[in-house]
Protein backbone atom coordinates (compact mmCIF):
# COMPACT_ATOMS: atom_id res chain seq x y z
CA UNK A 1 0.00 0.00 0.00
CA UNK A 2 2.90 2.36 0.54
CA UNK A 3 4.44 1.94 -2.34
CA UNK A 4 0.99 2.80 -4.40
CA UNK A 5 1.12 5.54 -2.36
CA UNK A 6 4.39 6.92 -3.42
CA UNK A 7 3.95 6.31 -6.30
CA UNK A 8 0.60 8.61 -7.03
CA UNK A 9 3.34 11.29 -4.78
CA UNK A 10 5.56 11.17 -7.94
CA UNK A 11 3.30 11.73 -10.43
CA UNK A 12 1.89 14.48 -8.76
CA UNK A 13 5.47 16.08 -7.96
CA UNK A 14 6.11 15.30 -11.28
CA UNK A 15 2.42 16.59 -12.41
CA UNK A 16 2.61 19.99 -10.25
CA UNK A 17 6.58 20.60 -11.52
CA UNK A 18 5.44 20.48 -15.06
CA UNK A 19 2.26 22.86 -14.69
CA UNK A 20 4.45 25.19 -12.36
CA UNK A 21 7.59 25.77 -15.38
CA UNK A 22 5.19 25.78 -18.51
CA UNK A 23 2.98 28.52 -16.40
CA UNK A 24 6.03 30.82 -15.61
CA UNK A 25 6.64 30.25 -19.46
CA UNK A 26 3.42 31.67 -20.00
CA UNK A 27 3.42 34.23 -17.78
CA UNK A 28 6.93 35.34 -19.61
CA UNK A 29 5.72 34.96 -23.19
CA UNK A 30 2.36 37.09 -22.44
CA UNK A 31 4.45 40.17 -22.00
CA UNK A 32 3.59 43.00 -23.76
CA UNK A 33 6.53 44.04 -26.80
CA UNK A 34 7.37 47.44 -24.96
CA UNK A 35 8.10 50.55 -27.03
CA UNK A 36 11.82 50.96 -27.42
CA UNK A 37 13.64 52.33 -23.97
CA UNK A 38 15.82 55.40 -24.83
CA UNK A 39 19.12 53.48 -23.97
CA UNK A 40 18.48 51.09 -26.64
CA UNK A 41 17.27 53.27 -29.31
CA UNK A 42 20.76 53.29 -31.20
CA UNK A 43 20.77 49.36 -31.11
CA UNK A 44 17.32 48.70 -32.02
CA UNK A 45 13.83 49.49 -33.20
CA UNK A 46 9.99 48.64 -33.18
CA UNK A 47 10.68 46.17 -35.88
CA UNK A 48 13.66 44.14 -34.28
CA UNK A 49 11.71 43.88 -30.67
CA UNK A 50 8.75 42.31 -32.65
CA UNK A 51 10.83 39.74 -34.49
CA UNK A 52 12.69 39.13 -30.89
CA UNK A 53 9.10 38.57 -29.49
CA UNK A 54 8.55 36.47 -32.59
CA UNK A 55 11.48 34.08 -31.66
CA UNK A 56 10.52 34.16 -28.36
CA UNK A 57 7.25 32.94 -29.12
CA UNK A 58 8.53 30.40 -31.70
CA UNK A 59 10.74 28.95 -29.41
CA UNK A 60 7.81 28.81 -26.67
CA UNK A 61 6.15 27.06 -28.47
CA UNK A 62 8.52 24.07 -29.44
CA UNK A 63 9.23 23.85 -25.99
CA UNK A 64 5.84 23.13 -25.01
CA UNK A 65 5.76 20.79 -27.33
CA UNK A 66 8.70 18.88 -26.43
CA UNK A 67 8.22 19.35 -22.76
CA UNK A 68 4.84 18.10 -23.11
CA UNK A 69 5.90 14.77 -24.98
CA UNK A 70 8.68 14.09 -22.18
CA UNK A 71 6.23 15.24 -19.55
CA UNK A 72 3.22 12.65 -21.19
CA UNK A 73 5.95 9.86 -21.54
CA UNK A 74 7.61 9.96 -18.04
CA UNK A 75 3.83 10.14 -16.65
CA UNK A 76 2.50 7.11 -18.31
CA UNK A 77 6.69 5.20 -18.04
CA UNK A 78 5.87 5.67 -14.37
CA UNK A 79 1.54 5.08 -13.98
CA UNK A 80 2.32 1.87 -16.20
CA UNK A 81 5.20 0.58 -14.90
CA UNK A 82 7.51 0.63 -17.89
CA UNK A 83 10.58 0.95 -15.82
CA UNK A 84 9.80 -1.92 -13.92
CA UNK A 85 9.57 -3.66 -16.86
CA UNK A 86 13.32 -2.85 -18.35
CA UNK A 87 14.56 -4.17 -14.99
CA UNK A 88 12.81 -7.24 -15.03
CA UNK A 89 13.76 -7.94 -18.98
CA UNK A 90 17.68 -6.93 -18.22
CA UNK A 91 17.60 -9.40 -14.81
CA UNK A 92 16.97 -11.95 -17.23
CA UNK A 93 20.31 -10.85 -19.41
CA UNK A 94 22.17 -10.46 -16.09
CA UNK A 95 22.83 -11.46 -12.78
CA UNK A 96 25.79 -8.94 -11.31
CA UNK A 97 24.05 -6.08 -9.70
CA UNK A 98 26.45 -3.22 -11.21
CA UNK A 99 26.38 -3.80 -15.03
CA UNK A 100 22.54 -4.11 -14.30
CA UNK A 101 22.21 -0.98 -13.19
CA UNK A 102 24.60 0.17 -16.08
CA UNK A 103 22.51 -1.49 -18.85
CA UNK A 104 19.46 0.13 -17.25
CA UNK A 105 20.75 3.26 -17.76
CA UNK A 106 22.01 2.55 -21.15
CA UNK A 107 18.64 1.86 -22.19
CA UNK A 108 17.21 4.89 -20.95
CA UNK A 109 19.57 6.86 -22.13
CA UNK A 110 19.42 5.25 -25.57
CA UNK A 111 15.46 5.60 -26.24
CA UNK A 112 15.97 8.93 -24.84
CA UNK A 113 17.73 10.11 -26.89
CA UNK A 114 16.76 8.38 -30.05
CA UNK A 115 13.11 10.66 -28.84
CA UNK A 116 15.34 13.70 -28.73
CA UNK A 117 17.20 14.02 -31.78
CA UNK A 118 14.61 14.46 -33.76
CA UNK A 119 13.64 17.99 -31.67
CA UNK A 120 17.20 18.86 -31.65
CA UNK A 121 17.41 18.48 -35.24
CA UNK A 122 14.36 20.64 -35.83
CA UNK A 123 15.90 23.43 -33.30
CA UNK A 124 18.89 23.47 -35.13
CA UNK A 125 18.52 23.29 -38.58
CA UNK A 126 14.70 24.73 -38.23
CA UNK A 127 14.34 27.09 -35.88
CA UNK A 128 17.89 29.03 -35.35
CA UNK A 129 18.09 28.61 -39.43
CA UNK A 130 15.09 31.26 -39.95
CA UNK A 131 16.56 33.47 -37.48
CA UNK A 132 19.87 33.59 -38.82
CA UNK A 133 22.11 31.95 -35.63
CA UNK A 134 22.42 28.18 -37.14
CA UNK A 135 25.69 27.92 -38.75
CA UNK A 136 26.21 23.87 -37.81
CA UNK A 137 26.83 22.09 -41.11
CA UNK A 138 24.85 18.49 -41.31
CA UNK A 139 28.60 17.06 -40.83
CA UNK A 140 29.45 18.69 -37.60
CA UNK A 141 26.25 18.15 -35.94
CA UNK A 142 26.26 14.06 -36.56
CA UNK A 143 30.21 14.55 -35.41
CA UNK A 144 29.46 16.54 -32.67
CA UNK A 145 26.82 13.94 -31.59
CA UNK A 146 29.32 10.68 -32.10
CA UNK A 147 31.99 12.50 -29.74
CA UNK A 148 28.82 13.34 -27.25
CA UNK A 149 28.31 9.51 -26.79
CA UNK A 150 31.76 8.85 -26.16
CA UNK A 151 32.24 11.44 -23.43
CA UNK A 152 29.19 9.79 -22.55
CA UNK A 153 30.20 6.78 -21.65
CA UNK A 154 33.66 7.47 -20.62
CA UNK A 155 32.65 10.29 -18.42
CA UNK A 156 29.25 9.63 -17.60
CA UNK A 157 29.50 5.72 -17.52
CA UNK A 158 33.04 6.19 -15.41
CA UNK A 159 31.14 8.16 -12.54
CA UNK A 160 28.13 6.42 -12.61
CA UNK A 161 30.19 2.95 -12.01
CA UNK A 162 31.97 4.33 -8.97
CA UNK A 163 28.74 5.64 -7.95
CA UNK A 164 26.99 1.99 -8.13
CA UNK A 165 30.26 0.45 -7.06
CA UNK A 166 30.72 2.86 -3.67
CA UNK A 167 26.70 1.68 -3.01
CA UNK A 168 26.92 -1.60 -3.45
CA UNK A 169 29.98 -2.25 -1.49
CA UNK A 170 29.79 0.36 1.43
CA UNK A 171 25.67 1.26 1.87
CA UNK A 172 24.71 4.50 2.67
CA UNK A 173 27.69 5.75 3.94
CA UNK A 174 28.65 5.81 0.15
CA UNK A 175 27.40 9.17 0.13
CA UNK A 176 30.37 11.19 1.47
CA UNK A 177 32.86 9.21 -0.51
CA UNK A 178 31.05 9.93 -3.91
CA UNK A 179 30.43 13.44 -2.62
CA UNK A 180 34.66 13.50 -2.30
CA UNK A 181 34.65 11.68 -6.05
CA UNK A 182 32.77 14.46 -7.32
CA UNK A 183 34.03 17.43 -5.81
CA UNK A 184 37.71 16.27 -7.51
CA UNK A 185 35.98 16.18 -10.33
CA UNK A 186 34.46 19.15 -10.79
CA UNK A 187 37.67 21.21 -9.73
CA UNK A 188 39.11 18.54 -12.39
CA UNK A 189 37.36 19.85 -15.16
CA UNK A 190 37.43 23.69 -14.21
CA UNK A 191 41.32 23.47 -14.29
CA UNK A 192 41.50 20.93 -17.94
CA UNK A 193 38.05 21.59 -19.51
CA UNK A 194 39.73 23.86 -22.67
CA UNK A 195 42.68 21.95 -22.59
CA UNK A 196 40.91 17.79 -22.97
CA UNK A 197 37.45 18.39 -23.81
CA UNK A 198 36.93 21.86 -25.78
CA UNK A 199 39.42 20.91 -28.37
CA UNK A 200 37.14 17.90 -29.02
CA UNK A 201 34.59 19.96 -30.07
CA UNK A 202 36.32 23.01 -31.56
CA UNK A 203 39.48 25.08 -32.52
CA UNK A 204 41.33 27.06 -30.24
CA UNK A 205 44.20 29.74 -31.17
CA UNK A 206 46.06 31.94 -29.45
CA UNK A 207 44.85 35.49 -29.64
CA UNK A 208 46.94 37.35 -32.49
CA UNK A 209 49.17 40.24 -31.69
CA UNK A 210 47.87 43.26 -32.23
CA UNK A 211 45.28 46.18 -30.21
CA UNK A 212 43.17 43.84 -28.77
CA UNK A 213 45.36 41.74 -26.80
CA UNK A 214 47.40 45.02 -26.04
CA UNK A 215 44.71 46.07 -24.32
CA UNK A 216 43.73 42.63 -22.48
CA UNK A 217 46.88 42.35 -21.16
CA UNK A 218 46.99 45.63 -20.36
CA UNK A 219 44.40 46.00 -18.34
CA UNK A 220 44.61 42.90 -16.82
CA UNK A 221 48.27 43.97 -15.04
CA UNK A 222 46.35 46.98 -14.05
CA UNK A 223 44.17 45.35 -11.92
CA UNK A 224 46.54 43.09 -10.52
CA UNK A 225 45.31 39.97 -12.49
CA UNK A 226 48.17 38.97 -14.63
CA UNK A 227 46.94 36.84 -17.97
CA UNK A 228 49.22 35.01 -20.65
CA UNK A 229 46.68 32.90 -21.83
CA UNK A 230 44.50 34.02 -24.29
CA UNK A 231 42.54 31.95 -27.01
CA UNK A 232 40.22 32.60 -29.36
CA UNK A 233 37.65 29.82 -30.27
CA UNK A 234 36.02 29.27 -33.73
CA UNK A 235 32.19 29.75 -32.35
CA UNK A 236 31.10 31.01 -36.13
CA UNK A 237 30.92 27.16 -37.15
CA UNK A 238 27.96 26.57 -34.88
CA UNK A 239 26.13 29.39 -34.37
CA UNK A 240 26.45 33.29 -34.65
CA UNK A 241 25.94 34.12 -31.36
CA UNK A 242 28.88 35.21 -29.35
CA UNK A 243 30.11 34.55 -25.84
CA UNK A 244 33.03 34.69 -24.14
CA UNK A 245 34.76 32.58 -20.78
CA UNK A 246 37.28 32.15 -18.57
CA UNK A 247 38.55 28.47 -17.29
CA UNK A 248 41.08 27.44 -14.83
CA UNK A 249 42.72 28.60 -11.64
CA UNK A 250 46.40 30.67 -10.66
CA UNK A 251 49.04 29.68 -14.06
CA UNK A 252 46.42 27.33 -15.66
CA UNK A 253 43.67 30.28 -15.73
CA UNK A 254 42.26 31.08 -19.53
CA UNK A 255 40.39 33.39 -21.45
CA UNK A 256 38.07 32.20 -24.22
CA UNK A 257 36.75 34.27 -26.54
CA UNK A 258 34.56 33.29 -29.52
CA UNK A 259 35.40 34.91 -32.96
CA UNK A 260 31.87 36.00 -33.43
CA UNK A 261 32.07 37.96 -30.14
CA UNK A 262 35.56 39.61 -32.06
CA UNK A 263 34.12 40.32 -34.93
CA UNK A 264 30.92 42.02 -32.82
CA UNK A 265 32.43 44.37 -30.68
CA UNK A 266 35.12 46.75 -30.69
CA UNK A 267 38.39 46.36 -28.66
CA UNK A 268 37.18 48.73 -25.59
CA UNK A 269 33.51 46.49 -25.65
CA UNK A 270 35.81 43.21 -25.40
CA UNK A 271 37.72 44.76 -22.46
CA UNK A 272 34.98 45.85 -20.55
CA UNK A 273 33.55 42.28 -21.51
CA UNK A 274 37.11 40.85 -19.90
CA UNK A 275 37.23 43.47 -16.93
CA UNK A 276 33.70 41.77 -16.07
CA UNK A 277 34.81 38.55 -15.94
CA UNK A 278 37.97 39.59 -13.99
CA UNK A 279 35.35 41.34 -11.72
CA UNK A 280 34.41 37.83 -10.85
CA UNK A 281 37.59 36.22 -9.49
CA UNK A 282 38.54 39.38 -7.48
CA UNK A 283 35.07 39.18 -6.39
CA UNK A 284 35.82 35.69 -5.48
CA UNK A 285 32.55 34.25 -7.29
CA UNK A 286 34.40 31.82 -9.08
CA UNK A 287 35.47 30.28 -6.25
CA UNK A 288 32.54 30.11 -3.85
CA UNK A 289 30.42 29.28 -6.63
CA UNK A 290 32.12 26.11 -6.77
CA UNK A 291 31.98 25.59 -2.98
CA UNK A 292 28.08 26.10 -3.47
CA UNK A 293 27.75 23.74 -6.15
CA UNK A 294 30.09 21.38 -4.59
CA UNK A 295 27.70 22.15 -1.23
CA UNK A 296 24.48 21.47 -3.44
CA UNK A 297 26.04 17.87 -4.92
CA UNK A 298 26.88 16.65 -1.12
CA UNK A 299 22.90 17.52 0.04
CA UNK A 300 21.51 15.25 -2.95
CA UNK A 301 23.83 12.69 -2.52
CA UNK A 302 23.07 12.56 1.04
CA UNK A 303 19.04 12.90 0.57
CA UNK A 304 19.86 10.16 -2.04
CA UNK A 305 21.28 8.16 0.64
CA UNK A 306 17.98 7.72 2.99
CA UNK A 307 16.01 6.41 -0.19
CA UNK A 308 18.75 4.22 -2.49
CA UNK A 309 17.54 1.56 -0.23
CA UNK A 310 13.79 1.26 -0.48
CA UNK A 311 12.36 -1.30 -1.41
CA UNK A 312 8.67 0.84 -1.77
CA UNK A 313 10.47 3.22 -3.68
CA UNK A 314 11.18 0.75 -6.75
CA UNK A 315 7.82 -1.31 -6.73
CA UNK A 316 6.35 2.67 -7.00
CA UNK A 317 8.64 2.74 -10.47
CA UNK A 318 7.00 -0.45 -11.52
CA UNK A 319 10.08 -2.98 -10.35
CA UNK A 320 9.08 -5.99 -8.82
CA UNK A 321 11.70 -5.90 -6.36
CA UNK A 322 14.15 -3.28 -4.62
CA UNK A 323 16.71 -2.36 -7.27
CA UNK A 324 19.26 0.97 -7.63
CA UNK A 325 18.67 2.12 -10.57
CA UNK A 326 14.77 2.29 -9.87
CA UNK A 327 15.60 3.88 -6.45
CA UNK A 328 17.68 6.77 -8.32
CA UNK A 329 15.03 7.43 -11.06
CA UNK A 330 12.51 7.80 -8.02
CA UNK A 331 14.61 10.15 -6.31
CA UNK A 332 15.72 12.57 -9.17
CA UNK A 333 11.98 13.01 -9.40
CA UNK A 334 11.26 13.07 -5.83
CA UNK A 335 13.73 16.03 -5.91
CA UNK A 336 12.60 17.39 -8.04
CA UNK A 337 10.65 20.71 -5.69
CA UNK A 338 14.12 20.51 -4.02
CA UNK A 339 16.13 21.22 -6.51
CA UNK A 340 13.89 24.17 -7.90
CA UNK A 341 14.52 25.76 -4.54
CA UNK A 342 18.11 25.52 -4.57
CA UNK A 343 18.01 26.62 -8.03
CA UNK A 344 16.28 29.54 -7.39
CA UNK A 345 18.97 30.33 -4.50
CA UNK A 346 21.38 30.20 -6.77
CA UNK A 347 20.29 32.09 -8.81
CA UNK A 348 19.84 34.66 -6.51
CA UNK A 349 23.44 34.76 -5.27
CA UNK A 350 24.25 34.42 -9.11
CA UNK A 351 22.75 38.11 -10.05
CA UNK A 352 23.90 39.79 -7.29
CA UNK A 353 27.17 38.60 -8.29
CA UNK A 354 26.80 39.81 -11.61
CA UNK A 355 26.17 43.21 -10.54
CA UNK A 356 28.98 43.18 -8.60
CA UNK A 357 31.02 42.15 -11.27
CA UNK A 358 29.57 45.27 -13.72
CA UNK A 359 30.71 47.55 -10.98
CA UNK A 360 33.96 46.16 -10.90
CA UNK A 361 34.22 46.70 -14.37
CA UNK A 362 32.52 49.84 -14.50
CA UNK A 363 35.06 51.58 -11.81
CA UNK A 364 38.39 49.53 -12.97
CA UNK A 365 37.80 50.37 -16.61
CA UNK A 366 35.05 52.19 -17.61
CA UNK A 367 30.63 51.63 -17.53
CA UNK A 368 29.53 52.97 -21.20
CA UNK A 369 32.13 50.04 -23.18
CA UNK A 370 30.06 47.65 -21.33
CA UNK A 371 26.84 48.83 -21.64
CA UNK A 372 27.25 49.21 -25.56
CA UNK A 373 28.66 45.26 -25.98
CA UNK A 374 25.69 44.12 -23.51
CA UNK A 375 23.01 46.30 -25.61
CA UNK A 376 24.87 44.78 -28.89
CA UNK A 377 25.05 40.98 -27.08
CA UNK A 378 21.30 41.56 -26.28
CA UNK A 379 19.94 42.82 -29.39
CA UNK A 380 21.97 40.59 -31.98
CA UNK A 381 20.63 37.60 -30.04
CA UNK A 382 17.11 38.19 -29.85
CA UNK A 383 16.59 38.22 -26.35
CA UNK A 384 14.08 39.60 -24.06
CA UNK A 385 14.07 42.83 -22.79
CA UNK A 386 10.72 42.81 -21.20
CA UNK A 387 10.76 38.99 -18.65
CA UNK A 388 8.08 38.76 -16.49
CA UNK A 389 9.60 39.35 -12.78
CA UNK A 390 8.39 35.91 -11.68
CA UNK A 391 10.21 34.08 -14.75
CA UNK A 392 13.46 36.45 -13.73
CA UNK A 393 12.93 35.23 -10.14
CA UNK A 394 13.46 31.23 -10.81
CA UNK A 395 15.21 31.37 -14.11
CA UNK A 396 17.49 34.13 -14.36
CA UNK A 397 20.88 33.62 -13.45
CA UNK A 398 21.81 37.01 -14.87
CA UNK A 399 19.60 40.52 -14.19
CA UNK A 400 17.60 41.47 -17.02
CA UNK A 401 19.15 43.90 -19.35
CA UNK A 402 17.52 47.08 -18.64
CA UNK A 403 18.62 46.41 -14.88
CA UNK A 404 21.97 46.15 -15.57
CA UNK A 405 22.27 48.98 -17.47
CA UNK A 406 20.43 51.24 -15.23
CA UNK A 407 23.53 50.58 -13.05
CA UNK A 408 25.74 50.95 -15.55
CA UNK A 409 24.74 54.04 -16.79
CA UNK A 410 23.25 55.28 -13.69
CA UNK A 411 19.67 55.63 -15.31
CA UNK A 412 15.87 54.28 -14.72
CA UNK A 413 15.69 50.96 -15.57
CA UNK A 414 11.71 51.20 -16.70
CA UNK A 415 10.12 51.67 -20.07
Amino acid sequence: MEAIWIKYLLLVVLTISFIFDKSLSYLNIKRDVPFVPDTLKEYVDRKKLLKSKEYQTTNYRFGLLTSTVSFTLTFCFIYFGFFGWVDDWLRNLVDNPILLSLLFFAVIFIGSDALSIPFDYYQTFRIEEKYGFNKTSKNTYISDKIKGYFLSILIGGGLLTVLLTLINYMGKGFWWQFWLVSAAFMVFVNLFYTALILPLFNKLTPLEDGELKSKIIGYAQSVGFPLDNIFVIDGSKRSSKANAFFSGFGKRKKVVLYDTLIDQHTPDELVAVLAHEIGHYKKKHVILGMIASILQVGILLYILSLFIFSENMSLAIGGSQMAIHLNIIGFTMLFSPISTVLGIGMNILSRKNEFEADEFAKMTFAGKPLAEALKTLSVNTLSNINPHPWYVFVNYSHPPLLERLSKLEDTDPTF
